[in-house]
């Protein structure tokens, strides 16, 4: 059986912390964490359920402080988890399973991060991260911020799911300030890191820089492909800003360049197409998109209502408009197979009711 050794890098994580801990402590055999400048109670906490605790200066460099972390582990695997990140009591049941089957040979294990929730707390956004790392190939993150760790070796895509369950909302401008100072100290930004970027940028509504980003981004043709899906989406965001639809559909057509199962960017096509009232266009590729199936162990950044709820509730509006009820019925009910407890698919369930009853 393996053992676990989980590295934490924390600041002022009084909230969540032990919330964390709590989720995961009975799953692994060490936790590290390494505090990087708290001025609350963190580190109290923290001692609750380790002795292993260190401090590290902030250098405004996420990767520094985790390969810290890493450094400070005795075991054969190194899982990472955020101070704001939990895991069910199912899953950490089928982490303590994997730690019985794991062979030795396996290099890096893939987890489904989900980091979105909807009104009834069903997961709506995940993508697969490393989670667990062998030591013995040594692991190195990279990248001051959004870091990735560098290891080759076999993979193994597990079905245990990592929950980022915020309490607290980061300051919007923390990232963009740290690869403002990267610029300004002369360093260049991966192609990567140029991605990260963009979006920064986009996430504080300086739009026209973002635009600027995400193209010098796409014309690289460097980019890693799942990143480029969503430039190419984040890019039709940023024109449609400035109310220019026109580039705006160019820039999520050119997804297609890069994914053609990707129903997150033929909805984005059709809600374009649906916001100039083309209604028969909008049809097009919302029934695409309905059609499309939801990709497994993939990398990518995955939408899961995109894969067949909003398609369905798109499709039901548009049949609406076009004057067809049962059309427009039917995909209400389609939605409501997927996601019975959805305040659209229930308002809408009532009125066509409703338009029953007057017959």
């Amino acid at each position: 059986m393996i053992k676990i050794s989980l590295c934490m890098i924390v600041k002022n994580e009084s909230d969540s912390l032990r919330r964390c801990l709590n989720s995961i402590k009975d799953a692994v055999d060490e936790i590290v964490i390494v505090d990087t400048g708290s001025t609350d109670d963190t580190k109290n906490i923290a001692y609750e359920f380790t002795d292993r605790v260190y401090d590290f200066v902030w250098i405004d460099d996420f990767s520094a402080a985790r390969n810290f972390s890493l450094s400070k582990a005795s075991y054969d695997y190194i899982m990472w988890l955020d101070a704001d990140d939990v895991i069910t009591a199912e899953n950490t049941k089928k982490l303590l399973q994997l730690k019985q089957t794991l062979t030795a040979d396996t290099a890096v294990i893939y987890m489904p991060y989900a980091t979105s929730f909807d009104s009834s707390d069903r997961v709506t956004f995940t993508y697969f991260r490393e989670r667990l790392v062998k030591k013995a190939n040594n692991p190195v993150w990279v990248e001051p911020i959004h870091e990735v760790i560098n290891i080759v070796g076999k993979t193994y895509f597990s079905d245990i799911i990592i929950e980022h369950r915020k309490l607290q909302p980061n300051a919007v401008d923390r990232n963009l300030k740290i690869f403002e100072k990267q610029l300004a100290q002369g360093k260049k930004l991966s192609t990567r890191l140029k991605f990260y970027y963009a979006r920064e940028l986009m996430y504080n509504n300086r739009t026209q820089e973002a635009i600027k980003i995400f193209e010098d981004f796409l014309d690289s043709k460097k980019g890693y492909k799942e990143n480029c899906i969503t430039a190419c989406r984040d890019l039709s965001y940023c024109y449609q800003k400035l109310f220019d639809n026109e580039k705006a559909k160019l820039a999520a057509l050119r997804g297609l360049l890069f994914a053609s199962d990707r129903a997150e960017i033929f909805c984005r096509i059709g809600e374009l197409f649906l916001a100039e009232n083309k209604l028969d266009d909008a049809l097009f590729w919302y029934q695409i998109s309905y059609n499309t199936k939801k990709p497994i162990n993939s990398l990518g950044f995955i939408e899961s209502d995109y894969y067949g709820f909003i398609p369905a509730m798109q499709l039901c509006l548009i049949y609406f408009k076009k004057g067809d009820t049962l059309l427009s019925k039917k995909y209400n009910e389609a939605a409501g197979k997927i996601k019975p407890y959805a305040k659209e698919y229930l308002f809408n369930k009532v009125y066509f009711e409703s338009l029953e009853k007057e017959v």
